[in-house]
C-alpha cells in the first residue's frame, strides 16, 4: 500500500518537476549496492529561476553589474542592500512617540526588513523603485510554516518551498549563564540549511534518510538569516552551515551566500563567524578555502577508515589519508609538513602558494559526534592526539542526539568528559559542544521530513557495519 501510494505521488511529481524521482520499479537497477550510489551522486538541479530575478542571490558586484544592464547608475546598489538587509527605520514623529508600525490589521508589522521591493524607503526616487518592482525581487523564496520553542529557547523554524518541501534553521540562544561574558553579549547562532535532504547518507544523520531532493539558491539561504535577526532581533551573531544538507555539494550557492551575509554595508557579519561545515568533500574544501576567508568545519567521526566508510560512506571516495593530507596542506604550520605526494617543481609551486595565502583561521575544527562502542575508546582519542601533531585544529566532541529507527546510541557523559580530559592532557583543544532544542528535533542531525512527499526521493541505503563491529 505504501509503495501503491508512493508511486502515485511520483507519477504527480513528474508532472510538475522535470527532476522527479526514479520510478520504484528501478530502484534496484540505480542502485545495484551502497557503492553504486555514491560513485553515481548527481549533482541535483536547482530551483528555476522566477520571472523577477532575485537580489539576495546576488552579490555586491553582480548587483552593480545587473544595474548598469539596465541602464540604472551602479552607485544604487547602496540602496538596494541597505533596503534589503538594514532594519527599518521608524518614522521620526513614531520613534519619538514611541509607536510600533503597524500592519493594515493593526498588528506589530510581521517585519522589521524589507522583504518586498513596495516596502523600499520612499526617499528612494519612485521611479527606482517603479523600476525594481516591474524587474526584481527582495523576497528569499521561502514562507515561514511553523516555529517551535525549545524549554532552552532554542527555535526551531521551518520554511515552504515555492515549490515543494521543507527546509529547517535553527535559532540557539546563549544560554543564562553565557548571557554576558567580559560584558559583552553571549553569542545568538543561527544553523541554517543548504540543500533539502542531503546525498552524503551519514549514518547517524536523520537528514540523510531524505536523499538529495535539491539544492537551495543563495537567496533562500540568505534569507534564513535575514528571518532569524527578524525573529530573534540584532543578536544573531553566528551563521553555521550545519543545518539540512552538505553545504559544499552546493558550493556555488554557499559561497554566495557567504559573501553576501559578510558585506559590511548588508548583514555585515564578520568572516569569523560564518562556519561552513562540510563531511569531507575534498574539491568542494579547496574551492572554499581559496575563495572565502570564513571558517570551516569538518565532520572527522572517526579515526580509521573502516568505521568512517560505515558512518560516512563519501569517506569511500574521498578517505581520511587524502582529507587529512588536504587539511595538512592548508593548515600546518610548516608549509613543508605533511608531504607523501610529488616532489615535481610544479606540484611543490603550487602548494607553496596555497600555503603562503593568508587565512584568518588558524585551527581548523573538527566535529567528532560521540557514538558509544563505535567510535569512542581511548585508542580513537590516541589517532586524534596523533593528528593534532601534524594540524592545527579544534575538537568539537558533540553528542549524538537520536532518533526514530537509528542503531547508534550516544556515549555516556561520564565517558565524554574522560575522553575530552584525555585530549585536553595531552595538548588538544577540545571542547564538548552542548545538546540544544532535542525535544523539539531541533538539534544537530535531526533535521528533515523524509516522510515528506515534496519532490520525493527513496530513502538512500543503509550501510552494514564492518564485521570487526557490534553495537
Amino acid at each position: 500500500m505504501v509503495i501503491k501510494v508512493a508511486q502515485q505521488q511520483q507519477q504527480q511529481q513528474q508532472q510538475m518537476h522535470s527532476s522527479s524521482p526514479p520510478d520504484l520499479a528501478k530502484l534496484n537497477e540505480l542502485f545495484p549496492s551502497s557503492e553504486a550510489y555514491y560513485q553515481s551522486m548527481s549533482r541535483p538541479k536547482t530551483i528555476a529561476k522566477p520571472d523577477k530575478i532575485a537580489l539576495k542571490s546576488m552579490t555586491r558586484d553582480e548587483m552593480k553589474d545587473w544595474l548598469v544592464s539596465i541602464d540604472e547608475k551602479p552607485s544604487r546598489v547602496e540602496q538596494l542592500i541597505e533596503s534589503m538587509y538594514r532594519r527599518r527605520q521608524l518614522s521620526p514623529t513614531k520613534a519619538a512617540a514611541g509607536e510600533e508600525e503597524k500592519d493594515d490589521d493593526g498588528n506589530s508589522s510581521v517585519s522589521n526588513y524589507c522583504n518586498d521591493v513596495e516596502d523600499m524607503s520612499s526617499e528612494i526616487s519612485a521611479k527606482f523603485r517603479a523600476k525594481m518592482h516591474e524587474l526584481a525581487s527582495f523576497g528569499g523564496d521561502l514562507t515561514l510554516d511553523s516555529i517551535n520553542v525549545a524549554k532552552d529557547g532554542t527555535r526551531k523554524v521551518t520554511y515552504a518551498l515555492s515549490d515543494g518541501g521543507i527546509v529547517e534553521s535553527v535559532i540557539i540562544p546563549p544560554l543564562p549563564g553565557e548571557a554576558e561574558e567580559d560584558g559583552k553579549k553571549g553569542r545568538t547562532t543561527v544553523c541554517v540549511s543548504s540543500q533539502l535532504g542531503c546525498a552524503m547518507n551519514c549514518q547517524f544523520c536523520f537528514t540523510a534518510k531524505m536523499g538529495l531532493r535539491k539544492n537551495l539558491n543563495a537567496n533562500q539561504i540568505v534569507q534564513q538569516v535575514v528571518n532569524a535577526r527578524d525573529i530573534a532581533g540584532e543578536d544573531v551573531t553566528n551563521v553555521v552551515f550545519m543545518g539540512m544538507g552538505e553545504p559544499l555539494h552546493n558550493t556555488e550557492n554557499v559561497l554566495k551566500a557567504v559573501k553576501i551575509m559578510t558585506d559590511p554595508k548588508g548583514l555585515n557579519f564578520s568572516k569569523n563567524r560564518v562556519t561552513v561545515s562540510t563531511s569531507g568533500l575534498i574539491p568542494g574544501i579547496e574551492r572554499f578555502l581559496d575563495e572565502s576567508d570564513c571558517m570551516l568545519a569538518v565532520s572527522l567521526n572517526a579515526t580509521t577508515n573502516e568505521i568512517r566508510n560505515w558512518i560516512m560512506p563519501i569517506n569511500r571516495k574521498y578517505p581520511l589519508e587524502d582529507l587529512l593530507g588536504v587539511i595538512r596542506e592548508r593548515f600546518s604550520n610548516n608549509s613543508s609538513g605533511g608531504g607523501g605526494g610529488s616532489s615535481s617543481s610544479s606540484s611543490s609551486s603550487s602548494s607553496d602558494e596555497r600555503a603562503k595565502r593568508s587565512r584568518r583561521q588558524q585551527r581548523v575544527f573538527f566535529e567528532y559526534i560521540m557514538l558509544a562502542n563505535v567510535n569512542d575508546s581511548f585508542e580513537d582519542a590516541d589517532r586524534i592526539i596523533e593528528i593534532s601533531k601534524t594540524i592545527p585544529c579544534k575538537i568539537n566532541l558533540i553528542y549524538f542526539n537520536t532518533h526514530d529507527g537509528s542503531e547508534f546510541t550516544c556515549s555516556n557523559q561520564e565517558h565524554i568528559l574522560a575522553f575530552r580530559n584525555y585530549l585536553l592532557e595531552n595538548g588538544v583543544l577540545a571542547t564538548i559542544r552542548k545538546s540544544r532544542g532535542d525535544e523539539e528535533m531541533a538539534a544537530c542531525g535531526q533535521l528533515g521530513k523524509p516522510e515528506d512527499q515534496a519532490n520525493w526521493k527513496p530513502q538512500p541505503p543503509r550501510m552494514k557495519p564492518p564485521k570487526s563491529m557490534s553495537i
